[in-house]
C-alpha cells in the first residue's frame, strides 16, 4: 500500500514538474554540474594520486636510494679553471660501509652512470650506460620482455654484455634480431642479451632510479672501460668531475626498519663526506606522505566542487518557493478537502527529490564522460571510484531533501482560508 502511495506521489510530482520543462530544467541544471564536477575532479585527483603512489611503490618500500649530489657551493661558484675538477659524491668505500654499518641491511647495490652515444650501423641513440651488478634487476623490478639480464657469471668474467630497455631496443634495433647483436657504446662494443621494460623518471623526490634511455652493463666492466673522471664541455672551458659511486640502493631487511636504518646510514656516511654531496631518498617515508597527500587534495577538491551543489540547492530552494507561491490555491484547496500537513510537506520533497535525483544522474553520466575525454586528449590518468559515484548520488538527494524542507514547510504551514482566498 505505501509503495503504491509512494509512486502515485512520485507521478504526481513528476506530472508537476514537467507542466513547467525549462524552469526544471534550468533549475536542474545546478545539480547536474555540481555532480558532474565532484565526479570529475575526484577522478582527476584520484588519477594522479594513484600515479604517484604507483611509481613510489615500485621503487620498494624496503629500500634506500643513497644518491651521489654535487655540492651547493660547488654549483654556486661554477668552474675555477678551464681544466678544472670536481671531486664529490659516493666512494666505493661508502659501499662496504653500509653493507657493514647495520645488520638489518639485506644487501647493496651500486651504480655507476655514464653518458654515452649507442651505434648500430646507421642508427644512434644518446644513452646513458648504468653499471651495476645483478641483484640491480631484484631491488628496481622490471619486466623482462626477452632474453636475461646480468649474470653473476657476466660479472666475474667481466664480459661485455648490455641489457637494453624496450625504449632503447625499438630505437637502435628496429628490425633487426635483438638478442645477440654487437651494439657500439662509446668506443666499445657489447653483445645485446636482454630487453626490460623499464619506468621513465619524473624527475624530484618521485625520482625512479631507470630511464627509458637506459643500457645496463656490468659494474666492472663499466669501472674498466668508462672509469671514474667524465668530461663535461661548457663555454670556453673543460669540466672533470670524479664520481666513483652515482647511486647505492640499500635493501632493508624489514618494513618497519627502513626508517630507522636511513637514520643510521645518513649518520655513517655524515662522518666521511663533510661536504653535502649526497642525499637519501626512502621511498617508504614518501609513499606515506604522498598518501597523506591524497587525501587531503581529495578532500580540497571535494569541497570545492561541493559548492556548486551548493549553489545548485539554493536554486532549487529558489524555484520551489516560487512555485509554492504560484500553487497557494491548489495548497488551500487540498488543505479544505481534507489533505493533512504531512502529505503537503511529503508531496514537495518528492518533487525537489526528484528534481535533484534526475540531475544527478545525467551529471553522474557527464561526469564519467569528462575523466574519459581527459585520459584521452590530454593522456593524464583518471581514476572513477565508486565511492566518488555513491557521494555524487547521496549529496544530490541530500541536496534536494534538505533544501526542499522550508519550502514544504512554508506550503504546509500556510492557512487554508487565506491559501483560498489567495488569487
Amino acid at each position: 500500500m505505501k509503495a503504491v502511495k509512494l509512486y502515485r506521489n512520485v507521478r504526481l510530482g513528476l506530472k508537476t514538474l514537467l507542466l513547467h520543462k525549462l524552469r526544471s530544467f534550468l533549475t536542474m541544471l545546478g545539480v547536474v554540474f555540481g555532480v558532474a564536477s565532484v565526479v570529475a575532479m575526484l577522478a582527476v585527483g584520484e588519477g594522479a594520486s594513484r600515479e604517484a603512489l604507483d611509481q613510489i611503490r615500485r621503487l620498494g618500500s624496503t629500500n634506500i636510494i643513497i644518491t651521489s649530489m654535487k655540492p651547493i657551493e660547488e654549483e654556486s661558484r661554477g668552474s675555477v679553471s678551464p681544466f678544472s675538477m670536481s671531486i664529490y659524491g659516493l666512494l666505493y668505500e661508502d659501499q662496504r660501509r653500509a653493507a657493514e654499518a647495520l645488520s638489518t641491511i639485506r644487501r647493496t647495490v651500486p651504480v655507476k652512470l655514464v653518458r654515452k652515444e649507442g651505434r648500430l650501423r646507421e642508427r644512434k641513440l644518446d644513452m646513458r650506460i648504468v653499471g651495476t651488478t645483478p641483484d640491480w634487476f631484484d631491488l628496481v623490478r622490471r619486466d623482462v620482455i626477452a632474453g636475461r639480464t646480468i649474470s653473476p657469471r657476466d660479472a666475474q668474467r667481466h664480459a661485455g654484455v648490455v641489457v637494453l630497455t624496450e625504449f632503447g631496443a625499438r630505437r637502435l634495433l628496429a628490425t633487426e634480431a635483438a638478442l645477440g647483436e654487437m651494439l657500439r657504446i662509446g668506443g666499445d662494443y657489447y653483445e645485446v642479451v636482454g630487453i626490460v621494460r623499464s619506468e621513465s623518471g619524473q624527475g624530484g623526490a618521485l625520482q625512479t632510479p631507470d630511464q627509458d634511455i637506459d643500457a645496463y652493463i656490468p659494474i666492472e666492466v663499466a669501472r674498466e672501460r668508462h672509469g671514474d673522471i667524465t668530461m663535461l664541455m661548457t663555454s670556453g672551458s673543460i669540466l672533470r668531475e670524479l664520481v666513483e659511486l652515482h647511486q647505492v640502493i640499500v635493501e632493508i631487511d624489514a618494513v618497519e626498519h627502513v626508517e630507522a636504518a636511513a637514520a643510521g646510514l645518513e649518520r655513517m656516511l655524515r662522518q666521511f663526506h663533510p661536504k653535502t654531496d649526497f642525499r637519501i631518498s626512502v621511498p617508504l617515508a614518501l609513499l606515506r606522505q604522498a598518501e597523506a597527500t591524497k587525501r587531503t587534495f581529495n578532500i580540497v577538491l571535494g569541497s570545492i566542487a561541493g559548492i556548486s551543489l551548493l549553489v545548485g540547492g539554493i536554486g532549487i530552494m529558489n524555484i520551489m518557493l516560487a512555485s509554492v507561491t504560484e500553487r497557494t490555491r491548489e495548497i488551500g484547496v487540498r488543505r479544505a478537502i481534507g489533505a493533512k500537513r504531512a502529505q503537503i510537506i511529503s508531496q514537495f520533497l518528492i518533487e525537489t527529490t526528484v528534481l535533484s535525483t534526475m540531475g544527478g544522474v545525467i551529471g553522474l553520466a557527464i561526469g564519467l564522460t569528462i575523466p574519459w575525454l581527459i585520459t584521452r586528449i590530454a593522456g593524464m590518468p583518471t581514476v572513477v571510484t565508486a565511492y566518488s559515484l555513491i557521494l555524487a548520488v547521496g549529496i544530490s538527494v541530500t541536496v534536494g531533501i534538505v533544501f526542499g524542507l522550508y519550502p514544504a514547510g512554508h506550503a504546509a504551514n500556510l492557512d487554508p482560508i487565506e491559501a483560498l482566498r489567495h488569487e
